[in-house]
This record gives C-alpha cells, sequence and structure tokens, in this order.
C-alpha cells in the first residue's frame, strides 16, 4: 500500500491506495456506517481489521433519496447511546451518499470528531471521499446543508469496485473524465486511448491515481472552494437540477453531471472556449461508458430558475464552470438570460 497527502490550514490526512491494512488501530470507540446494501456485502469484511476498544454499527438506507436529516439523526442517536465522544471516530463505509452523511454527522457530533472514509464506488474513490465536502440534500436542492469537514484518512481499495454494477461504474467514470477536461489534456486523451481497457486492473489503477492526484492538487491550494476548487463544478451546475427535477435516484449522480457536462459545453461553444469537434469529443468518451448525455427539459423557466440555487451563484448571477478547450476551464458569469434560455431549448426536444 502507498499513500498520498492532503494538506490544508486545518489538516494533513493520507489517501491510501491498494488492499485495506490488516489492522485499522483505534484508540476510542468507532461508529461504522454503511448503508443496507453495502453493510450486507461488505461489513463482514470490514469489522475483522478494525481494532478499537468498541466497535459499534449504524445502517441506514440505501440511496440519494435518504441523504436526509432523518438520516444524519440516525447515526447521532446511535452515537449518543453507545456513549460516543471527542476521542472516538466514524468510519463511512459506502459510496458518496454515504460518506457525506457520515462526514457530516461526524462534523457536528460534539462539534465535529473524526471520521475515516472507506469508499465503495469509483464515484467515491475518485471524488466524494476526497476534500472533506459533506452534506445532504432538501427540498431546494442537492448539498445545500453541510460544512466542511476533512476525513482522519481515506482508503483506496478496488477490491470493492469487483462487486460494482456497470452503471455505477460509468457513473463514477463521468467524475473522472471531468477532471480530465478540466485540468489535464493529456490525462484526457489517456481516457480516450484506454477507454476499452479501463476496467482492467492496471488501466484501472491508473485512472484512480490520474483522478485522485488532481483532486488533491486543487484541494490543497483551495479547501474551501474559494476559487479553483469550483471548477471541479464542471457539470454539476445542470446536473444538480436534472438530479432534483428527476427525483434523486431516478439517475446517479454521475449520470446526472454526464448530461450536464453536455449542456454546459453547449454554452461554452456559444462563449467560443471550446469547439464544436472538442464538445463533440468528450460527448463520445462519455457515450463510449453507456452514459446518458442528453435530458430533456419539460419546462425551461423552471429549470432555468432552479439554476439560482447553485451554490456558486452571488449577487443573482449564475456562475457557469466552463472548459477553456480541454484540460482548461473558466468560471463565467456574464451569460444573459436569452443565452442560457437558447441553450436551454436545444434540450427541450425528445
Amino acid at each position: 500500500m502507498d499513500s498520498i497527502h492532503i494538506t490544508t490550514p486545518h489538516r494533513s490526512y493520507p489517501i491510501h491506495f491498494g488492499a485495506l491494512a490488516p489492522k485499522l488501530q483505534f484508540k476510542g470507540k468507532v461508529l461504522v456506517v454503511s448503508n443496507s446494501r453495502v453493510g450486507g456485502l461488505y461489513l463482514d469484511f470490514l469489522l475483522p481489521k478494525i481494532s478499537a476498544p468498541e466497535i459499534c454499527i449504524c445502517i441506514i438506507e440505501d440511496g440519494e433519496h435518504y441523504k436526509t436529516f432523518e438520516s444524519v439523526q440516525r447515526i447521532l442517536e446511535t452515537a449518543f447511546l453507545h456513549r460516543l465522544d471527542r476521542k472516538s471516530t466514524m468510519i463511512a463505509l459506502g459510496g458518496g451518499v454515504v460518506g457525506d452523511i457520515v462526514g457530516f454527522a461526524a462534523g457536528i457530533f460534539m462539534r465535529g470528531i473524526d471520521f475515516v472514509q472507506i469508499p465503495t464506488t469509483l464515484l467515491a474513490q475518485v471524488d466524494a471521499s476526497i476534500g472533506g465536502k459533506t452534506g445532504i440534500n432538501n427540498v431546494f436542492g442537492k448539498n445545500l446543508i453541510g460544512l466542511f469537514h476533512q476525513p482522519a484518512s481515506v482508503h483506496i481499495d478496488p477490491f470493492f469496485l469487483h462487486t460494482l454494477p456497470a452503471r455505477e461504474f460509468a457513473a463514477g467514470v463521468a467524475e473522472i473524465i471531468k477532471m480530465a477536461v478540466t485540468f489535464d489534456a493529456s490525462f484526457f486523451e489517456w481516457l480516450w486511448e484506454h477507454h476499452l481497457s479501463l476496467e482492467t486492473q492496471d488501466s484501472l489503477l491508473t485512472a484512480l491515481r490520474g483522478a485522485i492526484s488532481i483532486k488533491q492538487r486543487v484541494v490543497c491550494q483551495d479547501e474551501k472552494e474559494q476559487g479553483l476548487r469550483a471548477a471541479l463544478n464542471y457539470g454539476h451546475t445542470f446536473g444538480h437540477v436534472i438530479e432534483k427535477e428527476s427525483g434523486y435516484g431516478h439517475y446517479l449522480h454521475g449520470e446526472a453531471v454526464s448530461m450536464g457536462i453536455v449542456m454546459v459545453n453547449a454554452l461554452a461553444c456559444k462563449h467560443g472556449c471550446l469547439t464544436t469537434s472538442e464538445a463533440e469529443r468528450i460527448c463520445t468518451l462519455l457515450q463510449s461508458y453507456n452514459l446518458p448525455t442528453h435530458y430533456k427539459i419539460l419546462n425551461k423557466q423552471q429549470f432555468y430558475h432552479s439554476l439560482f440555487l447553485d451554490k456558486k451563484t452571488a449577487n443573482n448571477k449564475i456562475k457557469f464552470i466552463l472548459p477553456n478547450s480541454i484540460g482548461n476551464v473558466l468560471f463565467y458569469d456574464k451569460f444573459t438570460y436569452e443565452e442560457i434560455m437558447n441553450v436551454l431549448e436545444q434540450f427541450c426536444d425528445s
């Protein structure tokens, strides 16, 4: 096993690659949180590896629509019932939903205790588990309630991906493509050349390292998304609206991001920072993983107004993340109402 480190003003922690260590040592009590699906697959694998004075378990429901205060409350009640204290640790065993909920619960329990990320999906391994973003959804949108709370460590073990359905694997690839388009043209070319072999062990590890290295560099420079880190939301401004409109769980997060990438690329082409051929290459790469690339907007006025709930919106202006060719990125908030509506019109057809 080897590691890379993330260092922020608030914490330095390792991201471990490879097989999970035979023993994970903890001085205080440990609360392992998983969902009903992942827990059945991997709790028996994980629990013998944990060395702690006491281990307790909390199982939450599986799915994006359970990313709520109710799930957080269940975790907190379990923590109080087992008398966890400030020396205790929570472990998130699951995908991005579990990681976000557990990170949020750990961040508010007794004003903040340690938590460890053991992500079991490709999307969580390359993105959601790294960087300390935590949060839950509400009726107004996705991840609008939360905080930054960095984990004590992250453990990236490809073993967990062996049982991952093809659809969820592809959703993780969407996030890898997102990072390549915004920050690394050579990585994008590598993904283009290796897209048919990405499920092999060597290619997968290369892709994991490439994406995680980008995330690590960005988080170290901008922990709380005051500037550069917001670029990792490429495709998310539209994607989050798609998730909300379609009902959380209808599309996987990576699927919504895939469609959001295609939509924002249409704006980038209009702005002149992305060519049509570049946009087509990005779309083709997404489609090679059977990712959806077209979302049918039923009410473009409603869709437009939902964009203002995006966390990057300021002074009543929607800030878009635009690829500035492949491998670079820019922020732009000067699109007119008419320009945005013209792009949305392209996605009103079946």
